[in-house]
């Protein structure tokens, strides 16, 4: 059993933000942290301040967490980026918007007395003596301390206040886990009523020292105690004047967030629910039977449909049944009144579950297939035109010769160049059908031989009902946003960007198989028919080679997605930082490897595709976590600690590039080896150099770290491992809901097609439900007795922390 929480961030837009460029403008990006820990880059977006993102991010996050922000900033080139505001949510008030919470919000000023993160961990005891009764406060030692000075660490020390008294710890010089071991003492009056402050501060010796948070509590409830011992959070000053003068000055963001806990049981226990979905898959669509499927569609609104698609394309998968799904959903959609040239256009459970299966099982073959030309696009820059409204008239020629072109001239150029793009792109695609997925091309085969069958006087339709999926909802929207789909590490500027909505344009009217039609709405693209005609066929060819031949390779022919155990998750170059240890890292000259993530290991070479070098096993590794700023000079830097050869711990020291790769390195890492048994439950966030380590101090190489490990905390990615208890514990959740909703659509349907048996005339009240429903309502009555038994009782606090005001 384990407890999860998923943290859902989509980064909409931006307005009215304020310049904080010489040009009037800004170069606006978001850093999202997760109790001050940075997690998310969103890209720039430049000169504007209006900015538009679009950016949609899944963190699955410790249940313990606090808040989440969400930082404006503005990218400078010559000195460092400026703060333009920010946006911070609790948990709290996340939990009271349990559906997510989507809207505009203000950005505050940041004000550096808030900026405090980090633990302290305190011992409260009273003392009985013969001069009376005294008040003992040991401060014993902190972590994840904020940084204020600019060799990313801090000097910290304690001041602890009591009854008009103050006295103060030694000074820890550049570290952020410090530890003091410190006893202060206080008479304690009667009656007791002053409350205890301890605060933690950065020392400096020019300036004036920087607040770095504190905690207070009443002493009056140690009277039963006695004695107290615990981790205390430190909060900012809550007694502090907010100066909100200056919100909605700075503009504010546009957010949807969606915060979900969720206790996942053991897999015995969703034993029942998967067994009856998939039985109900199985029995396949039935005349005069209302389908459990159909219910399901009809009930679930449309906000949630797209996260319970691929919910079940996921459950499916890994039991080895998405194509009788998949096929499942065709042949209920194809029994309804539809119209061949509008097949699947509409955002049903059928639309979005095959939506979700391609991006699931396809984004390698669709990197494959889009890289090369998104690359172009992007290297060459150069201006494509075509709607006569929107043609920029510019300068040609050589030096001293300059002439203007023509409208007419800039658009045959934009058609010339925009038509090299199509044609590469559709021979890539063309010779693609060998390497789609073999899940993937039987899927296909099976909604061509559905609507062939429904349709025989249209036969375009079967194609027309293929490129609706591949075209219009797979390959159209990676064009048109190409990081959303990790294709590119920022957005398009204007000019890309405008290349890549009319090649997306391009697409889609080659997949609609009548380019004729599209022109009719926009005839300035009236020059690229042939082009588009030409398209139309070689797509044609595309499809019928795709689906016209029977496979019966284990992946596809079973249905289930099995990536082999040297199947890629992760590659790419990394920096590798030496330090004391007899790692195989550590004995390589190269200082930048070619590192490649497997289901089996962590192998490195010298470049891509060269032979490797060495490997560390994955049951070896022991953690994966961030390094603290000042060990080497950046924030970008990961470790992985494990157990070599001879049993002797080591860890390597990998830099990444960005906050993005290194986060993304951090949770591919932590997937592989979550179910380590052997996983560390504290790291040093720094390194040992000397005889000491750069972050806590200590001398104990071996020693016990400073720092909780975060093998929870990873980003939501289409490639993640397929979680079959997760997936059922939020089928669970979802038709719990539902049990109602289901009874009434049921009898709706029912009476639709038989008034004679409408809960009219069985009775509204006691109105039954065909066996299948009714079983569906059993077993989500008995997981749900099963939530009851096997839920953790809330947890304790800790009577110090019950003491804090």
């Amino acid at each position: 059993m384990a407890l999860r929480s998923a943290l859902a961030v989509r980064i909409v837009e931006g307005r009215d933000l304020p310049a904080k460029d010489i040009t009037g403008s800004s170069d606006p990006y978001c850093i999202v942290k997760i109790d001050n820990e940075p997690i998310i880059r969103t890209a720039t977006v430049w000169k504007t301040l209006s900015p538009f993102w679009g950016e949609e991010y899944e963190v699955h996050l410790q249940p313990t967490f606090h808040s989440v922000s969400i930082y404006v900033m503005d990218e400078d080139a010559l000195s460092r980026d400026d703060v333009i505001g920010k946006v911070c949510i609790t948990r709290a008030m996340l939990a009271e918007h349990p559906k997510g919470y989507s809207g505009w919000v203000s950005l505050s000023e940041v004000d550096p007395d808030e900026e405090v993160q980090g633990e302290i961990h305190l011992c409260v005891e009273l003392l009985e003596g013969e001069g009376g009764r005294r008040l003992r406060c040991t401060v014993l030692e902190a972590r994840d301390l904020a940084k204020k000075d600019r060799n990313g660490a801090s000097d910290p020390f304690v001041r602890v206040r009591y009854n008009g008294k103050t006295q103060e710890s030694t000074v820890v010089k550049k570290s952020c886990y410090p530890r003091w071991n410190e006893s202060f003492e206080f008479e304690l009056p009667e009656p007791a009523g002053e409350k205890l402050c301890v605060e933690v501060w950065d020392w400096d010796l020019v300036s004036k020292n920087d607040f770095l948070g504190k905690v207070v509590f009443s002493v009056q409830g140690l009277r039963v105690a006695g004695r107290q011992e615990g981790w205390f959070r430190l909060q900012p000053h809550s007694s502090k004047p907010r100066e909100d003068g200056r919100r909605g000055s700075l503009g504010s963001l546009q957010l949807q967030l969606r915060l979900r806990d969720e206790t996942v049981l053991p897999s015995h226990c969703y034993q029942p629910l998967v067994q009856l979905l998939c039985q109900e898959v199985k029995s396949g669509r039935q005349d005069g039977r209302v389908h459990l499927v159909t219910l399901l569609d009809e009930t679930t609104m449309a906000e949630c449909r797209q996260e319970v698609a691929v919910n079940l394309v996921k459950l499916f998968l890994g039991q080895g049944l998405v194509k009788e799904f998949l096929d499942l959903l065709f042949e209920l959609e194809l029994a309804k009144p539809c119209e061949p040239n509008t097949l699947f256009r509409s955002n049903s459970l059928a639309s979005k579950s095959m939506e979700s299966f391609l991006k699931v099982t396809g984004m390698q073959y669709l990197h494959a297939v889009l890289g090369p030309i998104i690359t172009r696009v992007f290297e060459e820059k150069k201006y494509v035109e075509l709607d006569p409204s929107k043609v920029e008239i510019k300068d040609v020629g050589c030096s001293g010769l300059h002439r203007v072109q023509t409208e007419s001239e800039v658009m045959e150029q934009g058609r010339q160049h925009l038509q090299s793009y199509l044609g590469e792109l559709l021979d890539t695609i063309s010779k693609s059908a060998p390497t789609c997925p073999p899940v993937i091309r039987a899927a296909f085969r099976q909604l061509f031989q559905r609507v062939g069958e429904r349709f025989p006087e249209h036969q375009h339709a079967k194609f027309v009902a293929v490129t609706s999926f591949l075209c219009l909802r797979f390959f159209s929207p990676a064009i048109m946003t190409p990081k959303l789909f990790h294709l590119r590490d920022a957005h398009a500027d204007a000019r890309t960007s405008r290349t890549l909505l009319l090649l997306a344009k391009a697409i889609q009217m080659v997949g609609n198989m009548e380019p004729a039609a599209g022109r009719a709405k926009e005839a300035w693209l009236a020059p690229l028919q042939p082009a588009l005609q030409q398209g139309a066929s070689q797509m044609k060819a595309f499809i019928t080679r795709l689906v016209g031949t029977e496979e019966e390779e284990e992946d596809g022919g079973e249905g289930r997605l099995r990536s082999p155990p040297a199947a890629v998750v992760k590659e790419g170059l990394l920096f590798v930082h030496k330090t004391r240890g007899k790692g195989p890292l550590l004995s390589c000259a190269a200082k930048k490897l070619h590192f490649c993530l497997t289901g089996e290991a962590l192998s490195f070479a010298k470049s891509p595709g060269a032979e490797r070098i060495g490997s560390i096993a994955l049951a070896n590794i022991r953690a994966a976590e961030k390094v603290e700023e000042k060990s080497f000079g950046s924030c970008h830097v990961m470790q992985v600690v494990y157990v070599d050869e001879n049993g002797q711990q080591e860890t390597a020291y990998l830099q990444c590039k960005c906050v993005n790769e290194l986060n993304q390195w951090l949770s591919a890492l932590r997937k592989v080896c979550g179910n380590n048994p052997q996983l560390l439950c504290a790291y040093h966030p720094g390194v040992f150099r000397g005889d000491k380590w750069t972050c806590c101090h200590q001398k104990d190489r071996t020693g016990l770290g400073c720092d909780r490990t975060r093998h929870g905390v990873t980003l939501q990615d289409w490639s993640d491992p397929l979680d079959p208890d997760a997936e059922a514990q939020r089928l669970f959740q979802h038709l719990h809901g539902l049990q109602q909703p289901l009874r009434e659509k049921y009898w709706e349907l029912v009476k639709m097609e038989d008034p004679q048996n409408s809960p009219q005339v069985c009775g509204e009240g006691s109105a039954p439900v065909p066996p299948g429903l009714s079983q569906l309502f059993e077993v989500l009555q008995d997981l749900e007795g099963c939530h009851r038994l096997l839920s953790p009782s809330p947890p304790t606090s800790p009577a110090l922390l019950e003491l804090q005001t």
